[in-house]
């Protein structure tokens, strides 16, 4: 067995038992600690530098047997009350799959930088912007162990984030393309959902929340204040739009309300038992106040469509009618692009669209080839004007 060599550093002792693998043995206010730090001797005589002003200072946090994979899940139970079901189940995949099988073992306080940079080139083969969201959740993550003085420093603030990557912005339709989407579908049970989506730029689960109460065809409008979300662990479930610029009045064009009421006239035939053609004063006849504009195919008008059913059902309508691979939320990317190459202002798109503006321009903007076009046209003008 290698003998450890003690080095006396004022109040505390450092123990170098392998190469770069150092015991610092310190007293604060009279009590002993102890913790195992990884690196050079110099480092090892600042950290226990640092350790032993923390508890002059009065901010020292006593080490613990509190490891990396016990504080992500302590973590991830606070978030469940704050964030949405959704969000705290995609921190929870990152997390359990890519950090706690390589880190969850790990004592809490002697994580270092050098092995979540470590980690992050494990992690090379994922797609660049899964392993910056991995760093920012992990960052967030170890941000609160300082918060709740569990930790002195964050490590992963001190790592080397992994890159971004450009951010897509997924596919987006030019006007023919849409239209030929839009026909593809008539005649199919989304044929309505699709148009919706298409001409207001809603997400889906916006779409598919709608109630007949959220249309006013006297006004023009849609009111967006809900929108259906699905998770294995809870199901369906009818909640608020992601943000508060989610929640949302937009004005819709004279064909998409024709759309609607002839939608809804089916389904006030079908309540009534009027069969489709007959002539009838459908005013008298009310749908409940709690009726999904766009209902389940095979239950009550207060069930909604599962959302994951329709992005299957669009998926593989799409792929045949020569679009493979296109999302559903890609018709919202169409709408918001179609708007800015037209010209219409960056922040009218982000409030009908419930965007944030900085978000929109980064993951949009560079998709309005026409925007730049025209710009071109602009300064070929003012050349011509200047050089001619």
């Amino acid at each position: 067995m290698a003998m450890t060599k003690k080095r006396s550093h004022g109040e505390g002792t450092i123990d170098t038992r392998r190469e770069n693998i150092h015991r610092l043995r310190y007293r604060v206010n009279g009590r002993r600690f102890s913790k195992e730090f990884h690196g050079s001797l110099s480092d090892a005589r600042k950290e226990l530098r640092r350790l032993i002003q923390s508890g002059d200072s009065g901010q020292h946090i006593p080490p613990q047997k509190l490891t990396v994979s016990h504080w992500v899940n302590e973590w991830l139970a606070l978030k469940e009350a704050k964030r949405r079901r959704k969000t705290v189940l995609r921190y929870r995949e990152l997390l359990e799959k890519y950090v706690v099988t390589r880190l969850g073992a790990r004592p809490l306080q002697q994580l270092e930088p050098r092995e979540i940079n470590s980690l992050y080139v494990q992690l090379e083969r994922l797609a660049p912007r899964t392993r910056h969201h991995i760093h920012v959740v992990f960052k967030g993550c170890l941000q609160a162990a300082v918060k709740n003085k569990l930790l002195s420093s964050n490590p992963a603030a001190s790592a080397d984030p992994p890159s971004a990557g450009d951010q897509e912005a997924g596919r987006v339709l030019d006007e023919d393309e849409l239209a030929a989407v839009k026909n593809g579908f008539r005649g199919s049970t989304l044929y309505e959902i699709v148009c919706v989506a298409a001409f207001t730029g809603m997400r889906r689960g916006e779409v598919l929340g709608l109630r007949w109460s959220d249309f006013n065809e006297r006004d023009k409008t849609l009111r967006i204040e809900r929108a259906l979300e699905y998770t294995r662990r809870h199901g369906l479930e009818i909640k608020p739009p992601k943000t508060k610029r989610g929640i949302r009045t937009i004005v819709i064009d004279d064909s998409l309300v024709q759309l609607l009421l002839s939608h809804r006239e089916r389904y006030q035939r079908l309540v009534a038992g009027i069969p489709d053609g007959s002539p009838v004063d459908l005013s008298l006849v009310r749908l409940p106040d709690d009726a999904f504009i766009f209902p389940a195919p095979d239950g009550s008008l207060n069930t909604p469509r599962h959302p994951d059913a329709v992005t299957k059902q669009f998926m593989q309508r799409a792929a045949k009618l020569g679009f493979a691979g296109l999302r559903f939320h890609d018709l919202r990317g169409t709408h918001e692009t179609l708007l800015l190459d037209r010209g219409t202002p960056i922040h009218t798109v982000a409030k009908r669209c419930g965007h944030d503006p900085a978000v929109l321009l980064r993951v949009y903007a560079k998709r309005t080839h026409k925007s730049d076009e025209q710009a071109a046209a602009v300064i070929g003008e003012l050349a011509k004007g200047i050089l001619g």
